[in-house]
């Protein structure tokens, strides 16, 4: 099977909302929610992407020739890339019936840990989806990220507890997903969090925490205050909120706004090729996450098919590494972007 057989057998299976684009850059699914697209008039998706494809590469070949390594350390582990599956959620009510949530992310973890990679899972109303998760992390060895929803916080505690069974290497909070329609006025609440409960939560964790869905400056430095590990430079790839600014036009901000703090900084929203993951470290990402197009990968080929796509970005980003005269992530620097 190739990449392209992938997206061919995606195309059969995939619901009506996804149209399995060749690029997925918003553009067809807009603003359609149900389904891959973003909230409002649906640009926050587009614009994600389109601000990647606006940033070039410089080129410079003169150079040592020797290997590229694409390796990644973070928070003790090595993984093979710097780059993650993203969390995604209700898979059958935006993608298809072909997969539920639970399924899902038992392809997606156990894929991304064979291929050198981690993925983080999604959470849902159902409770069951967050165990399925934290059982095929348990599964890995570990080698995947709980993505936990900012729900109350006795909700939390329990979903905490089913982290802490699976022996993830960190925890996640996807703490933009208070705008998520879905989770509105339910029973239990969810809903945006002060930084006091979130410093509760990130030492409920026990693991490095992740906060997801920083969009800001001041935002960074509150999930800082909090004693996050990490954050994800996140718009929840416009589905919480219309008319927000795309990731990689705030990234470098935030970036300098925790330099020297520790905290570790990954980006995602629009990041669809090996090119743009090596735009994101450049600009001093520590890390990115890509969601939308691993979806696309399960449908069309399961475990095969992500790990293609894992190939696919993994070779992109070390022939652009080699391409621009770098030989190891830690060293790609904002001059080699224009």
């Amino acid at each position: 099977m190739n990449y392209q057989e992938v997206i061919n057998e995606a195309k059969t299976c995939m619901g009506a909302y996804c149209k399995v684009c060749p690029v997925c850059n918003g553009r067809a699914c807009k603003n359609q929610m149900p389904g891959p697209g973003a909230k409002g008039v649906g640009d926050t998706a587009i614009r994600n992407y389109e601000k990647w494809q606006e940033i070039r590469v410089n080129m410079d070949t003169i150079c040592e020739n020797k290997p590229v390594d694409t390796s990644l350390e973070l928070f003790g582990k090595t993984f093979r890339f710097p780059f993650f599956a993203g969390p995604v959620g209700a898979v059958q009510l935006h993608y298809g019936k072909k997969y539920d949530d639970m399924t899902y992310n038992e392809v997606l973890v156990r894929a991304c840990s064979e291929a050198g990679i981690a993925a983080f899972t999604g959470d849902g109303t159902n409770p069951a989806v967050m165990e399925g998760a934290a059982k095929a992390i348990a599964k890995a060895g570990g080698a995947g990220i709980p993505t936990v929803k900012p729900w109350n916080i006795e909700t939390i505690r329990e979903k905490m507890a089913l982290c802490k069974e699976a022996g993830s290497f960190a925890v996640a909070m996807d703490i933009d997903a208070a705008g998520l329609p879905f989770l509105k006025n339910l029973t239990p609440p969810a809903g945006s969090k002060t930084v006091e409960e979130l410093r509760e939560i990130a030492q409920m964790a026990g693991v490095p925490f992740i906060v997801k869905g920083v969009m800001t400056v001041r935002g960074a430095l509150k999930a800082k205050e909090a004693g996050a590990s990490a954050i994800v430079v996140s718009n929840h790839g416009g589905r919480v909120l219309d008319q927000c600014p795309a990731t990689a036009e705030v990234l470098m901000d935030i970036v300098d706004a925790l330099d020297g703090s520790g905290v570790k900084v990954l980006v995602d929203g629009g990041i669809r090729s090996g090119v743009d993951v090596f735009k994101a470290l450049a600009m001093g990402a520590d890390a990115v996450g890509i969601a939308r197009p691993f979806v696309t990968a399960v449908y069309g080929g399961g475990e095969e098919g992500v790990k293609l796509y894992i190939e696919k970005i993994g070779a992109e980003l070390a022939d652009t590494m080699a391409m621009c005269g770098v030989h190891d992530v830690k060293s790609i620097t904002r001059e080699m972007i224009y």
